[in-house]
């Protein structure tokens, strides 16, 4: 069973920069978290834990995705058992069709890296390239769960917090979807 913890981490030796910039971020704008750290969360089992561990935090999945010319990027924010096609969001948001992004855009845009990438990214996009869209169901929920930059450790956060404060503290908007 993993273990809750509230607010950063006692020591921050050994966390990459943007995890550290994640929770000064956090805790500048006064909203609360609860964390846990874990293995890579590349698994199902280890997702299961984490789950357990921050309930009732909806889990997400996060994907950069870009229109079919390459010039808009964006992050969708969705409920972790919901499937999408290309589609769906494009007709929503007004975009041609949407595929996902390469990884030299997500590393260029939001410092990110597949598997680790989620809506604190956006801390890194100063240039204000990437829409946030997300999903209904998240955008609604009371509380959401994020990695803080990083898949080694995972945030339970208000979703009114995440959308109404972290977001536009970011100075992006977010666009709720259906999904």
């Amino acid at each position: 069973m993993l273990k809750v913890f509230y607010g950063r981490p006692h020591n921050m030796c050994g966390l990459s920069p943007d995890e550290v910039k994640v929770y000064n971020f956090l805790d500048g704008l006064g909203i609360e978290y609860a964390r846990v750290e874990h293995a890579p969360a590349d698994c199902d089992e280890v997702r299961r834990e984490i789950d357990l561990a921050l309930v009732p935090a909806v889990a997400c999945k996060n994907l950069f995705l870009t229109n079919s010319k390459g010039d808009a990027f964006f992050l969708l924010v969705m409920r972790a058992d919901k499937h999408i096609t290309g589609k769906t969001v494009a007709r929503q948001i007004g975009s041609t069709r949407l595929s996902f992004a390469p990884a030299e855009a997500l590393k260029r845009y939001l410092n990110g890296v597949p598997g680790s990438v989620s809506v604190m990214n956006l801390i890194n996009d100063c240039e204000g390239r990437v829409e946030l869209l997300a999903d209904i169901d998240v955008y609604t929920s009371e509380y959401m769960r994020c990695h803080p930059c990083a898949n080694t450790a995972s945030l339970r956060l208000s979703s009114a917090d995440v959308f109404g404060r972290f977001v536009p503290a970011t100075r992006h908007k977010v666009r709720a979807v259906r999904i």
